[in-house]
């Protein structure tokens, strides 16, 4: 169960306020019911590669209930430069993207967005809490919006160990 935090009104990450990447503001809500994969993105960064394994396990399990979610963030070296129009035509044309994607976000530091706040914060994630440490970071969320697991940059999306947990999920969300 989520502890409550003054930072969000209802303890639920559901329900934290965010922009889609056409400027539409909408929140976790919106996803309802699914188990979600919240991804930190770069256009310009060593593990830009993995656009194509999100892509194809949200186009593998979207239909069993899964989405992948995408926070473009220049944190890291300004690995993610560009406007939103830019960012949506690379994620288009260079890897055919799908998923949902959302308006650039600070994912550290000071002006955190409060989703990554809520992500990495020991209060209300005690047992994967800590600073994102690079671009792709991934989160896996329940479908009533507790955190299950976290995966580093370097684990791959389409590992044994994510996809295995992200099965487990669809099940035991069924």
């Amino acid at each position: 169960m989520t502890k409550q935090n003054p930072m969000f009104a209802d303890g639920s990450i559901r329900t934290i306020p965010l922009v889609d990447l056409d400027g539409n503001p909408t929140s976790l809500e919106a996803y309802g019911g699914k188990v979600l994969l919240i991804v930190n993105v770069a256009s310009k960064c060593g593990f830009t590669y993995q656009y194509e394994a999100l892509e194809a396990l949200y186009q593998k399990y979207k239909d069993d209930g899964l989405v992948v979610l995408g926070f473009p963030s220049n944190d890291f070296l300004g690995q993610e430069p560009g406007t939103e129009a830019e960012i949506r035509t690379f994620c288009t044309t260079e890897y055919q993207v799908t998923f949902p994607m959302f308006s650039k976000i600070p994912v550290k530091g000071r002006s955190m967005h409060p989703l990554y706040k809520y992500l990495t914060s020991k209060q209300t994630n005690p047992e994967f809490s800590g600073r994102i440490t690079w671009n792709f970071n991934k989160f896996l969320v329940g479908p009533t919006g507790e955190i299950i697991n976290r995966y580093d940059s370097k684990d791959e999306p389409d590992s044994t160990e994510v996809v295995g947990a992200i099965e487990e999920a669809l099940a035991a969300s069924r």
